[in-house]
């Protein structure tokens, strides 16, 4: 096993260069979500080499709301990688996950329990241990002097940037973002919180585009929505997937076998929620085409609202909502 000290560095990892003309991105604590991210930014780049399939551009035929940057040198698309995690044993399996993700996966340097060594490489800086640990880590030794003139992206629930402007030096430019774990094919919806007026406004708005919009769709909110995203958006994949599965059960139930059950009813949602973004059509729109008088679909639905159905999945996103504000704050004794 290697040491400690040393970090799992690829044969090869791109410098910072005239050619490309990358920033360094380094996500700090590397787990679910650092994962999810990065292995769909580099996804995302490797794209944007590979020829076209199909005669279409690979992602793009089916996710229209999401961007492959061009292979084309620019300061705010990310060239070198490091992922930083406490244990050697996760970051031998981080250099396997990275590794599965073509060439550029190969790229990817992972440190374990050396967190200031690898933000002090880095141009930007993702956030992304569990909330509590947050205040830790950002007070290790040196972590202060590290972020200072940097772009810091918190992707934590629950922990503001009042509290993160407290811990970090007053040059580093804190922002928070709530991706969800789609990002990692793609398909992520992403809030980022609205950047205050600075001289890199500019620049940080096109890197923070380059990452988010090239894993899914990203938009810009005040940071006081960000607990309603986060059960929205951060949680609504677990509640989505609840429904689909109730929905795969039925169709067990009446006879299908499981695995085209379950086929049919992903492909429903996932078509629906396509006539959703990409036609501009409302929901209720698509329900009431779908429903004929007398037909089974007004069936369903009226046994669906017999169980409160719709009151169940707000209160949920009201419940999760709730919970995300606590986290990351000081326990209440």
């Amino acid at each position: 096993m290697e040491s400690p000290s040393q970090p799992h560095t690829p044969a090869f990892a791109p410098a910072l260069t005239a050619e490309n003309m990358g920033h360094t991105l380094c996500v700090l604590g590397c787990g679910t979500m650092g994962i999810a991210v990065l292995s769909g930014v580099i996804e995302s780049l490797n794209a944007s080499k590979r020829s076209l399939f199909n005669g279409y551009p690979k992602w793009e035929v089916h996710t229209p709301g999401t961007l492959t940057p061009t292979g084309s040198p620019d300061a705010s698309i990310p060239s070198r990688f490091l992922a930083c995690v406490s244990r050697e044993t996760t970051a031998a399996k981080l250099v396997q996950v990275f590794g599965e993700v073509g060439e550029l996966g190969k790229t990817v340097e992972v440190f374990a329990s050396r967190n200031v060594e690898a933000v002090t490489q880095a141009n930007v800086v993702l956030l992304c241990c569990k909330p509590q640990l947050a205040r830790t880590i950002l007070s290790e030794q040196g972590m202060f002097e590290a972020l200072e003139g940097k772009l810091l992206i918190s992707i934590l629930a629950g922990v503001t940037i009042r509290q993160l402007t407290e811990w970090v030096s007053s040059s580093t430019r804190v922002v928070r973002a709530m991706p969800n774990t789609p990002c990692k094919i793609r398909e992520g919806m992403t809030v980022v919180s609205t950047l205050p007026p600075s001289p890199y406004e500019e620049n940080d708005n096109a890197i923070i585009l380059k990452i988010f919009s090239s894993i899914g769709r990203c938009r810009f909110l005040d940071e006081k929505h960000f607990d309603a995203c986060t059960a929205l958006a951060g949680s609504g994949p677990a509640f989505v997937c609840i429904f689909l599965e109730a929905m795969a059960d039925g169709g067990v139930m009446m006879g299908l076998p499981r695995a085209e059950a379950l086929e049919l009813a992903a492909q429903t949602f996932q078509g629906a929620a396509r006539m959703v973004l990409q036609g501009n059509t409302h929901p209720a729109q698509i329900k009431d085409a779908v429903s004929t008088p007398g037909g089974c679909t007004i069936a369903g639905l009226l046994a669906l609202e017999d169980g409160r159905v719709r009151s169940t999945i707000a209160r949920g996103i009201q419940v999760a909502t709730d919970r995300a504000s606590e986290l990351g704050q000081p326990s209440k004794k």
